[in-house]
């Protein structure tokens, strides 16, 4: 048995507090799904501060996030062109009316996408990396901008598309770089400040069956289509949750869909529709693609809410968790001017690992590629996730929301838990 346990204000360390009295029970139950891998995204932003690092300290970062023996995050995200937390707002064509692309350039992503991702490689044997966009080029859209709009839904103007996306992959290949899986849109729902594109189910349905998969079957793209990333209806009253049958049901009521769309990615309201989608397609891949940001204040209680986020996820069928910021410099924006979490701080040449980074690494670093969630029953179930490994041994991620110890029962051992606290129990 191997115990590591986090309270705010004493992090990741070895703990033995056994009682001889039982507490609430926690008990395991059947294997559910397959887990593929934890990690977050790799923003401009990012490597903006780790840059801000001399070399040792930057080399720090690097091996806590990615190695095997730390965070081990091998499931990670980018962006195509700019999102919020691009140092300017950008994409690889802004050449008006360049349906064919002659002018496609992934220059920009040399500056600091690139460089990031390629140091998270030399420390993972194998990542899978997805990627989706947050808004098309802007003379795609109408109106032409990067913030806000939708595509122009004429024939001319999605085949660029398609080929402005296959050209993406193919640009990344040539970099030694390979994009697993394309989710189409980020935050489909959402008409925002940032960049953004509103889609509609039947626009992600239109797009797949007539335009995408057939460039990418004219082209050999082995890069794996994804719906995602799906938030909420948010585009007039910003409703609090996503509908299943506005984006899921309406993509995968269709044939050719089915055959090219290998997973659904959600992420913030899309978390009341996951539960949906799994019930219905069981055997599909589901991620939840982006954690929920905070404020930037990265306090103890938005880490149990993290927890509480995960938990939900996992048990509704994902297999993979992926957090937004992993680096920022202490009190950065976005280019929107919200100042949001991240699981590293910078500052003055220092790092910092805020609360969310301990809530990763009690699940990555414990968790590995290919174990399953576990069934977990029992009083304190809902504080518990629990996971076989491949080489079944189990993990059970546990917190102690309350500012008392809590004793837990599991298979007869009795554990004291720290108040407020998250523990990883290997046994």
């Amino acid at each position: 048995m191997k115990w590591i346990t986090s309270t705010e204000n004493n992090c990741w360390r070895s703990y033995d507090k056994i009682s001889d009295s039982a507490g609430s029970t926690i008990e395991f139950g059947e294997k559910l799904q397959s887990v593929d891998g934890f990690g977050g995204c790799f923003n401009e932003l990012g490597m903006i501060a780790l840059n801000k690092l001399n070399e040792k300290n930057r080399r720090e970062v690097f091996d806590e996030l990615f190695c095997e023996d730390k965070c081990n995050f091998n499931y990670n995200r980018m962006s195509v062109g700019a999102n919020d937390f691009s140092e300017i707002w950008y994409s690889y064509n802004e050449t008006d009316g360049d349906f064919d692309m002659k002018n496609f350039s992934i220059e920009r992503d040399h500056k600091y996408v690139i460089p990031y991702i390629r140091e998270a490689q030399k420390r993972v044997a194998s990542m899978t990396l997805f990627a989706s966009p947050w808004s098309p080029p802007t003379w795609l859209k109408f109106p032409k901008a990067n913030n806000y709009g939708t595509l122009v839904w004429e024939e001319k103007y999605l085949k660029a598309y398609a080929k402005y996306i296959r050209l993406f992959i193919e640009a990344y290949k040539k970099e030694g770089i390979k994009i697993n899986q394309f989710h189409i849109q980020n935050e489909p729902c959402s008409s925002q400040k940032f960049p953004s594109c509103i889609w509609t189910g039947e626009e992600f349905k239109d797009f797949i069956e007539n335009y995408l998969s057939y460039e990418f079957d004219n082209n050999n793209i082995d890069t794996e289509i994804w719906l995602g990333t799906i938030n909420g209806p948010e585009t007039d009253n910003r409703m609090l949750y996503t509908r299943y049958n506005n984006y899921a049901n309406i993509v995968l009521d269709s044939s050719r869909c089915r055959e090219y769309v290998k997973g659904v990615s959600y992420q913030w309201a899309g978390k009341f529709a996951v539960e949906q989608t799994h019930d219905a397609f069981p055997d599909l891949k589901l991620i939840q693609s982006e954690s929920e940001c905070g404020d930037g204040n990265n306090t103890w209680q938005f880490a149990m809410y993290i927890f509480e986020m995960i938990k939900h996820y996992f048990r509704n069928g994902v297999r993979a968790y992926i957090y937004w910021n992993m680096v920022l410099e202490e009190n950065a924006e976005s280019t929107w001017g919200w100042k949001q979490n991240s699981l590293i701080s910078v500052s003055d040449g220092k790092v910092k690992f805020n609360p969310e980074f301990y809530v990763m690494k009690h699940f990555s670093h414990f968790v590995k590629p290919n174990a399953h969630v576990i069934e977990v029953k029992g009083m304190w179930s809902p504080n518990v996730l629990a996971f076989e490994n491949p080489d079944n041994s189990k993990a059970a991620v546990i917190m102690n929301p309350f500012d008392v110890e809590k004793t837990v029962t599991i298979e007869n051992t009795n554990y004291i838990l720290p108040a407020k606290s998250f523990n990883t129990i290997l046994l």
